[in-house]
């Protein structure tokens, strides 16, 4: 079952598309990057994948996509946008994992504790600015203070699998992907298998939280 909620936060109104789980044991609230929204294809895929395993997933639209904005503000409005929806991803009561892509993941690890986030899902985090590792992002990576998995890119400009430095997170990888995890034609990876490593990997994940 699909539903849409409009709920209000102190950075604007943002929109919740929920896809719930008939027996739910715990809420994944993921939002998306700054540059796309929703219908990214690992958000769509999790979203089709998860409540039959007993998770529903919150997809979350962040106040400046509501309002038909082109460009993210800034992190700490973000952050504020973050804030204001958790109380409705949180009101049944169950455990929810704060979720995110590229921009959407790096507000799950700087939120995670403040909001009591029982664990985070980084989908492209970026962990630098393509062409620019001195810029480096770790510290709100290894600061989650939470179980966290990130699923990465192979070929992320902002940042490859072994870029990353060690830490208390699992790390997951789609070969040959690209930020958006889109996989070159002449891969030895089709797209829906690389969307599928990705909902296997989050399904096994979430559940092996305890």
């Amino acid at each position: 079952m699909t539903t849409t909620e409009i709920v209000s936060t102190d950075a604007g109104d943002a929109r919740i598309t929920w896809h719930q789980a008939e027996k739910a044991r715990v809420v994944l609230a993921v939002s998306h990057g700054a540059g796309g929204g929703i219908e990214a294809r690992d958000l769509q895929g999790l979203a089709h994948a998860l409540p039959g395993h007993g998770v529903t997933v919150a997809l979350v639209e962040q106040p400046w996509r509501v309002a038909g904005k082109k460009l993210a503000p800034a992190p700490k409005t973000l952050d504020i946008g973050w804030r204001g929806i958790w109380p409705a991803v949180a009101k049944a009561g169950l455990p929810v994992i704060s979720g995110g892509r590229s921009a959407g993941a790096r507000v799950a690890c700087r939120t995670a504790v403040e909001l009591g986030a029982a664990a985070v899902l980084a989908l492209s985090f970026p962990l630098h600015p393509p062409g620019r590792p001195e810029k480096s992002r770790a510290q709100e990576l290894l600061g989650s203070g939470v179980p966290t998995l990130v699923v990465q890119g192979g070929n992320d400009p902002f940042g490859k699998p072994e870029e990353f430095p060690d830490g208390a997170y699992e790390l997951v990888e789609v070969a040959y992907g690209d930020h958006g995890f889109a996989v070159p034609k002449k891969a030895e990876l089709t797209q829906e298998q690389a969307v599928t490593i990705i909902t296997d990997a989050v399904v096994k994940w979430t559940g092996s939280l305890r």
